[in-house]
């Protein structure tokens, strides 16, 4: 008997169009799936299970071979709205009503024949590294002791799971890469502008972007094409790139461990061999691109809680937001954004790809986090996190690849920056590491 769990959305996709396979079928299972294993990992806030196979038998009616994501299962962050599901952003503070219409990702995804399964949790407000609430924790399926990374966890321990094969997130601060990086998966934060954003009150000040969370870059691909509502095929040729490898971590202060160290430079060395020109070169980081980062989140966040009421929210979450009210007139300007880009730009001017550590080290315990104080958090999730914050601070594109793996035998993962535009020139690379270092695509519960 075949089974489609665990399956590539492009092959259930080809297996729909061709009536191989019928819709419902194919959600059925992975609706089985998450019933057996998601009590142990908390991928979901919710599961749609009726409506999911009710979705899948509509899709009948309709040209199936029209449809780039037919009958393909998908997951959505609980940030954005889902026609009839309440959009709760990982908080007791955000009110429990049914959104009247879909976001416009979502929309684009159902309208490609993608059916959505569930929400996914978030910590609250989609501010942290790590994904625990009062609806749930998202643990990593390679290592249920560990975090699945945030905020974008629950969509990532979801893929990586085999309970879906794509799930949408989005990356204000790395919350697409940083769980992807930990559990395995590929993905993509475009950069500004490229995909329809409108997340919370202000997309964090633009910084925040909607992408894919898949397990082959041709999924990722696909699903980007979808989502940006534009074609990426592959290039019919290999195309050679200048590419600057870099282990240092961009914030002051903050190490990144052997074994992201090792990936990088491994990655490096076979992309090298493949052909293309790379060479080890810093960026230019400015000594005050901590206190910027700092400053961009924590402001993001008092924006996003004005309206809620304190009293509901986590400790955490409070003082994160009574930090950022300080900083939120400054960054609204965008001046630091603009000195950043300014000063980057001419090191992307010589290299098409960064390739960079996706983490510093192995993500924290899967404890409740959102219990413990601010100030540990702060300092958990910089210390394990320090890669990704510049690109959405100038808006630039980045993704996250599995690469080899860690001692504890958790997926490794490397990281590709590019300058604006260049997401097909990204995805194109992580194609060519996926080929030349193939990953184990979802992590095995039974």
């Amino acid at each position: 008997m075949t089974t489609w769990v665990g399956r590539t959305a492009t092959e259930i996709a080809a297996a729909v169009r061709e009536q191989r396979v019928t819709p419902r079928e194919v959600v059925a299972e992975h609706l089985a799936r998450i019933e057996r294993f998601d009590g142990r990992v908390g991928a979901f806030r919710t599961v749609r299970a009726d409506a999911a196979l009710a979705e899948a038998d509509e899709l009948l009616s309709r040209d199936l071979g029209q449809l780039p994501l037919a009958g393909v299962p998908v997951a959505v962050k609980d940030n954005l709205a889902v026609r009839g599901e309440a959009n709760r952003n990982g908080s007791a503070a955000t009110p429990d009503t049914p959104a009247g219409e879909d976001h416009v990702t979502v929309a684009r995804l159902r309208a490609a024949g993608a059916v959505v399964v569930g929400l996914t949790n978030v910590p609250e407000l989609c501010v942290f590294g790590t994904t625990e609430g009062v609806h749930g924790t998202a643990r990593n399926p390679w290592d249920l002791s560990r975090t699945a990374g945030g905020s974008s966890g629950g969509s990532a321990a979801a893929v990586a799971a085999g309970m879906v094969p794509l799930a949408l997130g989005n990356d204000g601060m790395g919350s697409l890469r940083i769980p992807a990086a930990n559990c395995g998966l590929v993905a993509l934060k475009p950069g500004h502008g490229v995909v329809p954003a409108g997340i919370g009150h202000g997309d964090w000040f633009g910084m925040s972007e909607n992408g894919p969370l898949a397990t082959t870059v041709e999924d990722a691909r696909l699903m980007f094409s979808v989502l940006a509502d534009t074609e990426q095929p592959p290039p019919a040729e290999p195309v050679t790139r200048s590419i600057a490898v870099s282990v240092r971590s961009p914030l002051a202060g903050v190490r990144v461990t052997r074994p992201y160290t090792i990936a990088a430079r491994q990655a490096a060395a076979l992309l090298s061999e493949a052909g293309h020109r790379v060479r080890p070169a810093n960026p230019p980081y400015p000594v005050w691109l901590s206190t910027t980062s700092l400053a961009h989140w924590t402001a993001g966040t008092a924006v996003d809680a004005e309206d809620l009421d304190p009293r509901r929210l986590a400790r955490r979450t409070r003082v994160h937001a009574a930090v950022g009210r300080r900083f939120v007139t400054g960054v609204r300007t965008g001046l630091r954004r603009e000195q950043l880009r300014a000063r980057l730009a001419p090191f992307f001017a010589e290299h098409d790809v960064l390739l960079t550590p996706a983490l510093a080290r192995r993500s924290p315990a899967s404890v409740a986090w959102h219990e413990r104080g601010w100030l540990r958090n702060i300092l958990a999730n910089t210390a394990y996190s320090p890669m990704t914050p510049p690109w959405n601070l100038t808006g630039w594109p980045a993704m996250a690849v599995p690469f080899g793996t860690l001692p504890s035998g958790a997926p490794c993962a490397v990281q590709l920056v590019g300058r604006p535009g260049s997401e097909a020139a990204l995805l194109d690379v992580a194609g060519q590491l996926e080929v030349l270092n193939p990953w184990r695509r979802t992590a095995r519960l039974d």
